[in-house]
């Protein structure tokens, strides 16, 4: 019948623009990626359990940055934690620790430390993990802010 044959010709010019929206969700996803970081934090003599760690990917552009894992370090000062995000293109994952170490000011100081890029896996398992060793809060980082929350 001619609705029919209507029909198989629409759903053939169609074809195109179907599978483009069947295959457009796995593309949209990027690849995953995943960066681990391990270290000591310390306050003159003394291990800063009181810190928040954040591990961020960081965006330019309208793509705001994406946060991938917080963790607080043990009673010692050490803290371990990993992250996994999906993009199109590279990582950059950026470790921001907010603390008061030295601090007189009412929001807390936020350090900010990029991982370098030899430490981001493709896939979801950490295979290199970025020893940050041990860093000495008291010292005045270049790349500090503030931060009231």
């Amino acid at each position: 019948t001619l609705t029919r044959q209507l029909l198989i010709v629409l759903l053939y010019q169609m074809l195109p623009y179907l599978l483009v929206l069947l295959i457009a969700p796995s593309l949209i996803r990027g690849r995953e990626q995943t960066v681990g970081v391990r270290g000591t934090i310390i306050c003159g003599s003394r291990p800063l359990p009181e810190a928040d760690i954040k591990l961020w990917d960081a965006d330019i552009g309208p793509d705001p940055d994406d946060l991938m894992a917080t963790t607080r370090p043990d009673s010692g000062g050490r803290f371990q934690l990993w992250g996994t995000e999906d993009e199109y293109t590279n990582i950059d994952p950026v470790l921001r620790i907010y603390h008061n170490c030295s601090n007189k000011w009412p929001c807390k100081r936020v350090v900010k430390l990029s991982i370098p890029d030899a430490y981001v896996a493709q896939g979801d398992k950490v295979e290199t993990w970025y020893n940050l060793g041990t860093i000495n809060l008291e010292t005045k980082f270049a790349y500090e802010d503030r931060e009231c929350f």
